[in-house]
């Protein structure tokens, strides 16, 4: 009995292993990465100050020293992992900072953003995905569709520039532009589901449209909605970049603007790991609570 029970406890601890593997190959893959984009990039390491013609060439070369532009990109990414491992993160070139600080600072103005834009983005998307399915004249589905089809056209960068305009909260942009992909997704999960022989023997026994949505489509449709959440974390946090910026938000949106226009390496390297390490740990904890409702499934 105890070897039957353990099987499935050793299965999920091999799966969470290989997960947390994948994640820091990613991890370190993409902070690489990143790191040789920015160093590639035209007119990385060049300091406005050396353009001052009384400057001696021992003075530029120490400029430069100071900046880390002589630095390899083997040498930098040896010592940011070394720092690393320490706890620490480095010093912003452009803002002359702690990255640890401006982290601090920061992010906890992108999770509000991310997390309301998130929030409006679900209520309404699955709110009206619902109303789709359910209704019987087909309306609602047609116009939530086209509001929605209508919002995902408009580039993220229009809508903050329009909610600056007609100065509303700039963190609702974000919601705007997560529902248009939660809608159509979960509106043709729900639709899948809707159609399954046990739904329409539940509609022909006479049930109503809220026992039949709450017991016989919506969990047939959750592993694909859990996994549809781990996505659009990812989603929220893209957008958030182009509304912090353009809508102001001192989030690290704003600082991963501030740092690709300064081509400021520690700030950008530290930025892509905490995004792409959010990106992969909401998709692994869909994954792993998907899993689970997909195995009883079966």
């Amino acid at each position: 009995m105890g070897s039957v029970v353990g099987k499935p406890r050793r299965r999920l601890v091999r799966k969470l292993s290989g997960h947390v593997a994948r994640i820091l190959v990613v991890l370190l893959a993409g902070g690489f990465l990143g790191a040789t984009l920015v160093r590639l990039a035209p007119g990385y390491g060049t300091n406005p100050e050396e353009l001052d013609s009384r400057l001696s060439a021992a003075s530029i070369q120490a400029l430069r020293q100071a900046r880390g532009a002589n630095e390899g990109l083997a040498s930098f990414y040896a010592h940011y992992l070394e720092r690393l491992v320490r706890g620490g993160l480095g010093e912003s070139q452009t803002l002359n900072e702690p990255v640890r600080q401006l982290l601090a600072e920061r992010f906890p103005e992108t999770l509000q953003s991310v997390g309301l834009g998130l929030a409006l983005g679900w209520m309404a998307g699955l709110a009206l995905a619902m109303a789709a399915v359910m209704s019987r004249t087909g309306i609602a589905g047609v116009a939530a569709g086209l509001l929605a089809s209508i919002l995902l056209c408009v580039p993220a960068a229009v809508l903050a520039l329009l909610f600056v305009i007609v100065q509303a909260p700039g963190r609702l942009v974000i919601g705007l532009i997560v529902f248009p992909n939660i809608f159509h997704y979960a509106r043709n999960l729900l639709a899948r589901a809707a159609a399954m022989p046990h739904v329409l023997t539940a509609r022909a026994k006479g049930l109503g449209n809220a026992r039949v949505l709450l017991r016989h489509i919506l969990p047939v449709a959750a592993p694909q909605l859990l996994a549809l959440a781990g996505v659009s974390v990812s989603m929220a946090f893209a957008a958030a970049i182009p509304v912090e910026v353009l809508c102001d938000l001192p989030g690290i949106g704003q600082l991963a603007w501030k740092a690709a226009m300064g081509r400021d390496l520690p700030l950008l390297v530290n930025l892509t790991m905490i995004v792409t390490l959010i990106t992969l740990v909401a998709n692994t904890v869909a994954d792993l609570v998907a899993q689970p409702r997909q195995a009883g499934e079966a």
